[in-house]
Formats: C-alpha cells, sequence, structure tokens
C-alpha cells in the first residue's frame, strides 16, 4: 500500500510540475529576415538599427542580408530564396527593382511567408503592408525649394539613381511634377548615379560641361548628393549652382552645414526598420496590418536645422 501511495504521489507531483512549466515556457522566437536593397549608405545602417531594436523590443530574432550594391537585383532575389528556403517565418525588404522581386515575393507568400515591404516597393499587391516615406511629394518639395533657391528661372537638372526603382521614380516623378508649375524653369538634364559618390560625380560633371549656366541641381539620395557636392566643389561652383538634396547622412549634414547643399529632403529610416519588423510581427501573430505605413518627410535647411524635431530626425542615433 505504501508503495502504491509513493507510486501515485510521483505521478501526481510530475503532473503539477508540467502544469507549472507548461505556462511559462518562453514561446518559440520568431525569425525575420530585413533585406535592404543595398549595405553601403549610412540611411541603411540606420534602418537596421530600427529593425533590431524591434526585434529586441518584441522578441524576434532580426537577420540583415541584402546585396552590397542596389543595383544587384540578381543579388537580392537569391538572398529571398535562400532564407524562404530556409522557411524564415517573416521577410522584410525594400526591393532593387519594381518587377523583378515580384515573382520571389509571390514564392514567399505561397509558402504562407508574410512580406512587407519598407522604402522601396513592388508593382504588386502581394505585399501586406509599405512602410515608407511619400517620396513623390519629398521630391515634389525638393522641386518647389529649388525653383525657390534660383530665383524661378534657369535651367536645372535631375539625379536619380537606380533605374527601375521605385523610389528613384516616384522623386524624379514628384521632382519634374514641381518644376511643372514653373515655365521660368528649364529642365536641361536627367542623369542617373546608379547609387554610386563616383558616378554621380561623373555625370554632374558632364552636366556641368553640357550647360555651363546651369542654375541648380535636385540629387534624388544620398550617394547623388554627395557626388554632385564633390563635383561643384571641385569647379568652384559650390553656392553659385543651387544643390538639393536626398536623405541626411553625416557627410550630407556636414555639407548642409557648410553652405554647399541648400536643401535636405529627410526621411525617417529608423522608423522605416522599426515599423517594417513590428508589421511583420503583427501579421504572424494575426493582427492587423495597416496597407501604407507613412513615416514622414521634412525638408531641412539651416533655418530649421537647429529645432529638435529636425534634431532628431538627423541624428536619430545620437551624434
Amino acid at each position: 500500500m505504501g508503495t502504491r501511495n509513493s507510486v501515485r504521489t510521483l505521478a501526481v507531483l510530475a503532473i503539477l510540475a508540467l502544469c507549472t512549466i507548461s505556462p511559462g515556457a518562453a514561446p518559440e522566437m520568431r525569425t525575420i529576415l530585413v533585406s535592404p536593397k543595398g549595405l553601403v549608405h549610412s540611411f541603411w545602417q540606420t534602418v537596421r538599427a530600427g529593425a533590431d531594436k524591434a526585434g529586441a523590443d518584441f522578441g524576434a530574432r532580426t537577420i540583415w542580408k541584402g546585396p552590397a550594391l542596389e543595383t544587384d537585383i540578381a543579388g537580392q532575389i537569391a538572398i529571398i530564396e535562400d532564407y524562404i528556403n530556409k522557411k524564415i517565418d517573416a521577410i522584410v525588404m525594400a526591393a532593387c527593382d519594381t518587377k523583378a522581386l515580384v515573382p520571389v515575393i509571390q514564392k514567399a507568400v505561397d509558402k504562407g511567408i508574410p512580406v512587407i515591404i519598407f522604402d522601396s516597393g513592388v508593382d504588386s499587391d502581394l505585399p501586406l503592408s509599405f512602410v515608407a516615406t511619400n517620396n513623390e511629394a519629398g521630391a515634389y518639395q525638393a522641386g518647389e525649394m529649388l525653383v525657390k533657391l534660383v530665383g524661378g528661372r534657369g535651367d536645372v537638372a535631375c539625379i536619380p539613381f537606380v533605374p527601375g526603382a521605385a523610389t528613384s521614380i516616384l522623386r524624379e516623378r514628384g521632382f519634374k511634377a514641381a518644376l511643372a508649375k514653373h515655365p521660368g524653369i528649364k529642365l536641361v538634364a536627367t542623369q542617373y548615379s546608379q547609387s554610386e559618390v563616383a558616378t554621380a560625380m561623373a555625370v554632374t560633371e558632364n552636366i556641368l560641361t553640357a550647360h555651363p549656366d546651369l542654375a541648380g541641381i535636385f540629387a534624388a539620395n544620398e550617394a547623388g548628393s554627395i557626388g554632385a557636392y564633390q563635383a561643384l566643389k571641385a569647379r568652384g561652383l559650390l553656392g553659385r549652382v543651387k544643390l538639393v538634396g536626398f536623405d541626411a547622412s553625416p557627410n550630407e549634414i556636414v555639407m548642409l552645414q557648410s553652405g554647399g547643399i541648400q536643401a535636405l529632403v529627410v526621411q525617417n529610416p529608423y522608423a522605416m526598420g522599426y515599423l517594417g519588423v513590428k508589421a511583420a510581427l503583427d501579421a504572424l501573430n494575426g493582427k492587423k496590418v495597416e496597407r501604407r505605413i507613412d513615416t514622414g518627410v521634412t525638408l531641412v535647411t539651416m533655418d530649421n536645422f537647429s529645432d529638435p524635431k529636425v534634431q532628431r530626425l538627423l541624428y536619430p542615433l545620437g551624434k
């Protein structure tokens, strides 16, 4: 009898132990691929910081992997396919190309993997959400500012970055829409930087040679802004040829402060990374995800540079 009671007691204790442990057991950690369309520019590192913070806040593991160059469409496709095969829980990505990435996104969706797009979109409704700047509106503001800077008259140029990339297309479109309202302004050149500083410098040199009376330039991303600045500096044209850039890398901020760049269209890449990962986790947890999450855009000049809100945008990770 005593033996049987001992066995029963041990069985009850085992059941109680299981009941005690199970409710408190840590849920399986979700793993999310965050794939930028490039790794070179400081913009992407700020996105990464936001994504990593969201992972830490919500108990997920983020894997940061993208092509080195924004023109490496095949490289990004290979990365996405690799992680689909590894059965990643969710994908958060900025697409190198609006069309070429759609088939691989379809593969992810077919496998039940939610896809969130940030910064640069695709021509598809497959992604659950698009977390980004209103690029067209931001570039429109850039156009209006450049018109103001050149006094409403003169020849200007546009330096987008990668043909086929959604952000480049939208920024070029927004800039040209602003110019269309001003008959005194003539757009004399549109040349692509390929998101490389050296290429941006070379195309700016070409534009300046072909149009010696150029009044202003809109450079549509970090590499374009820095390359255009360097070309103007080499020719002694800083300040004379007005330059409006996009993004706010440390180098661009210094160029703004020095007067070589007159205005910057500033995004919020930290919010893109953070809200992109949060949206992916919400989708995995069965929560509603907004189709469009606007992370905002701010036109920064030295007139509003010291505003505390602007400072937080310019230095999201601290000075």
